[in-house]
C-alpha cells in the first residue's frame, strides 16, 4: 500500500504511523508544507494521512498552501481515495466534507480519556477499538460531523473527537499516533498553548501519562490495519 503524509509543521510528523507503515511493509512518502514539498495526485496514493499543526483551517492569509492542500484532500475524496485526518488534518477534512471548525468549548492538552459513541459498533474502521480509552491530546479548535460522516467518539472536554465515513474516511482530534517522542516535541514547541485549565496537564503530567502510550500503539495499529483492509 502507498500512503502519503502530508505535514505542516517539523515537531508533527507521522511518528507511531511511520512505525506501523514500516512494520506492515507499506511505502511512506511525504509532502512536508513548511518545506514547499509538492502536494501529491491522487495516483500517487492509497492512503492520505494529513498530520497536526498549530496553526488553523482558517489561517490561509498566513499559509497560502492550505488553499492548495484543501484541493488535494477534496480531490482525494472525489477519486475514491482513503483519508485520515489527525487534528489538523480532521478539520480540514470535516471542512472539505461540508464541516465546519470553530473554537472548542476548551483548550485539551495531555492525557485525557475518550468514548466510543453507540454509532462506533457500526464503523469498520474503529471495530476492535475499546469503548474507553485514555488518548493524548493537543487542540483548541473543534470540528463539527459532517453530512454523510458517524460521530464515533467524544470526551468531557470536546463533544466531536472522531468522525468516520465507513472505513475509507477517519477524522481524529486526538493523536493515535503519539510516541514518547513526538510527545516531548510537542512540549518543547507548544509552550504557549499550556494555559492553566480544567483540561491543559503540565510537561511533567504528560510525561508521568506515558504508560498509555502501549495501548495508543495498539489502538492505531488497529485502526490503521482496519483503514487498510477496506483498500
Amino acid at each position: 500500500m502507498r500512503i502519503h503524509s502530508i505535514e505542516h509543521v517539523p515537531f508533527e510528523d507521522p511518528a507511531g504511523i511511520s512505525a506501523w507503515a514500516a512494520q506492515r511493509g507499506h511505502e511512506l512518502t511525504r509532502a512536508r508544507m513548511y518545506l514547499g514539498d509538492p502536494l501529491p495526485a491522487p495516483a500517487d496514493f492509497d492512503l492520505l494521512v494529513v498530520m497536526g499543526g498549530p496553526m488553523s483551517v482558517h489561517d490561509e492569509l498566513e499559509f497560502p498552501w492550505l488553499r492548495a492542500e484543501k484541493e488535494c484532500v477534496k480531490l482525494a475524496v472525489a477519486r475514491g481515495r482513503s483519508v485520515l485526518g489527525v487534528c489538523l488534518g480532521a478539520q480540514m477534512l470535516s471542512e472539505v466534507l461540508g464541516g465546519q471548525v470553530t473554537q472548542g468549548a476548551n483548550r485539551e492538552i495531555g492525557w485525557h480519556p475518550v468514548r466510543l459513541t453507540p454509532w462506533a459498533s457500526a464503523s469498520p474502521a474503529f471495530a476492535g477499538i475499546p469503548g474507553e480509552f485514555t488518548a493524548f491530546h493537543w487542540h483548541g479548535e473543534t470540528f463539527s460531523i459532517p453530512r454523510g460522516a458517524a460521530l464515533v467518539a467524544e470526551s468531557d472536554a470536546c463533544a466531536h473527537q472522531a468522525f468516520a465515513v465507513g472505513a475509507k474516511l477517519v477524522g481524529l482530534q486526538f493523536h493515535f499516533e503519539t510516541t514518547a517522542e513526538s510527545m516531548e516535541r510537542l512540549i518543547a514547541n507548544g509552550a504557549a498553548d499550556l494555559v492553566p485549565g480544567p483540561y491543559v496537564q503540565t510537561p511533567d503530567e504528560m510525561r508521568a501519562g506515558a504508560a498509555h502510550l502501549d495501548g495508543l500503539k495498539a489502538m492505531l495499529h488497529r485502526l490503521m490495519d482496519n483503514m487498510a483492509r477496506e483498500i
